[in-house]
């Protein structure tokens, strides 16, 4: 086994894939070989020349910084000797990549067909509360009611968050829109809305913000126009339940399957390993006409040569800039600096700068074509790589995957996390040692690519592990019952 990765020829660094002590010397699987002069932790980068101060540093074939010292040829480069070179806005220009994805055979799942077309990989019962205000009543509805979940009905959960009154203007229409999305997600068989009833959200808002839908399938309570919420909460459940009894698992083509990728607790692997992984992933759905989704736009800073030129035609490039540099002002408006990202367990991991982490980052989007750019809140129409327009909080974008429509999300780390989204949440270690230490939490292993797996070979397993998912294996997330959401808030609380 190699002892670094030399991601490309470009490069000046490798990043060490477990500790390097001081005095050896360590070696490469391109044959690149270097003397370490100091300790280097695990996932963390080695300078394999003299770097000198200003020099930019070059990782993935991209320039994710510059040295702020002078960097001999063996040592350490983290946060003590370079920076970033992210700023403000930038006018990017477009060059397309013709990009063409080989054939791949196709594949099945197990799953539901809705009515609208699209397919699901759970059929559960979701209670959704319009306000804050109800949120244990809608946790109660759920506990007291298990025994509906029978038959071919997956679960009963409820989906509680702080909003939905006392907003103004775009937190409120965020608040709606995302709401109402959820209630379209293929992986509810049917929905519970409730209310309280005084609430800015109206029912008529909700309403209009929902558009088409079938009322067997989604029903209505507002809690205050009747004397007993949970009786009559359990009546309309026990109707919901038999309507979502109606669908059973059938054979389905995977190019029905619509999968969100997130990663979060990032380390020095994640690049090279677990994201990588999922781009080869979400490769090889695209080629059978699937649909995949990448999020974290303040993750795309910094890597966006490696995303911008695969936009289908200068439309998508347009809304790909729009979202970008219309990010960029959000963290301006609020006088943030737009590179203040990796959090300290990034940093400590080996991760130094936001073009370091978005750069690793970008590869959980592979190399297919970019076929469009949706909004926060929006639903995904489009077939193909889509990019969508969200933070880079776990929970948040977990939120905005799902209500995006994705029947899965694949969401890599280097440090762990517990936490689910509304949908099946995969979690793929970065490393071993971790998939090791964390069982309970993590699903699927990618830490055999730094052990020689090729990422080819660790594509082609994630995908048989989706396609168990999709089918009805659970998650760890699903077996610990850890399911939430959270809304995206910019404005004022009333």
């Amino acid at each position: 086994m190699s002892d670094l990765i030399h991601i490309t020829v470009k490069d000046n660094v490798a990043v060490a894939i477990h500790p390097l002590k001081a005095g050896n010397t360590y070696q490469a699987s391109d044959g690149t070989t270097a003397l370490a002069f100091e300790d280097i932790p695990q996932g963390h980068k080695i300078a394999l020349k003299d770097i000198r101060e200003g020099e930019s540093i070059i990782k993935y074939g991209v320039v994710i910084g510059h040295a702020t010292k002078d960097i001999a040829q063996g040592h350490w480069v983290h946060t003590q000797n370079m920076a970033t070179n992210l700023s403000g806005e930038v006018k990017y220009t477009y060059r397309k990549e013709d990009v063409t994805l080989p054939a791949v055979p196709d594949a099945t799942f197990e799953g539901y067909s809705r009515e609208d077309g699209r397919a699901g990989v759970r059929n559960e019962i979701w209670i959704i509360p319009t306000v804050g205000c109800v949120n244990d009543v809608a946790k109660k509805l759920a506990a007291d009611n298990q025994d509906l979940v029978t038959g071919t009905i997956d679960g009963l959960h409820a989906f509680s968050h702080p909003f939905g009154c006392s907003q103004t203007g775009a937190d409120h229409a965020q608040t709606r829109k995302l709401l109402a999305s959820l209630v379209h997600h293929p992986n509810a068989g049917a929905v519970l809305v409730l209310s309280l009833g005084c609430e800015n959200l109206t029912h008529e808002q909700f309403v209009a913000e929902l558009g088409d839908y079938n009322p067997e399938r989604v029903r209505f309570l507002t809690c205050q126009e009747v004397s007993d919420e949970y009786e009559e909460g359990r009546k309309i459940l026990k109707e919901l339940a038999g309507y979502a009894s109606s669908f059973h698992r059938e054979t389905l083509p995977a190019s029905r399957l619509v999968i969100g990728m997130k990663c979060g607790g990032s380390d020095g692997l994640s690049g090279l390993t677990a994201n990588p992984t999922v781009g080869r992933f979400s490769d090889l759905l695209v080629a059978m006409g699937g649909t995949t989704i990448l999020t974290e736009v303040p993750e795309m800073f910094g890597a966006e040569s490696m995303l911008l030129g695969r936009c289908r035609d200068t439309g998508i490039f347009d809304k790909a800039c729009a979202m970008l540099n219309g990010f960029k002002d959000y963290f301006l408006s609020h006088h943030e600096v737009v590179y203040d990202n990796p959090s300290p367990g990034n940093r400590q991991g080996g991760i130094t700068t936001l073009e370091d982490k978005s750069c690793g980052c970008v590869q959980k989007g592979g190399t297919a074509p970019i076929s469009d750019v949706i909004g926060y809140g929006d639903r995904v129409h489009a077939k193909g790589l889509n990019l969508l327009c969200g933070p880079g909080n776990d929970l948040v974008s977990a939120t905005a995957l799902a209500a995006a429509g994705a029947d899965i999300i694949l969401f890599t780390t280097g440090r762990g996390t517990p936490f689910g989204a509304p949908a099946p949440t995969v979690k793929i270690s970065s490393n071993t040692q971790l998939y090791e230490k964390k069982r309970n939490w993590i699903d699927f292993n990618a830490g055999t690519v730094a052990e020689g797996e090729s990422l080819d070979q660790a594509g082609e397993r994630l995908k048989q592990f989706v396609l168990e998912i999709a089918s009805g294996k659970q998650t760890n997330s699903e077996k610990n019952g850890f399911r939430e959401i959270s809304i995206w808030k910019d404005g004022v609380v009333l």
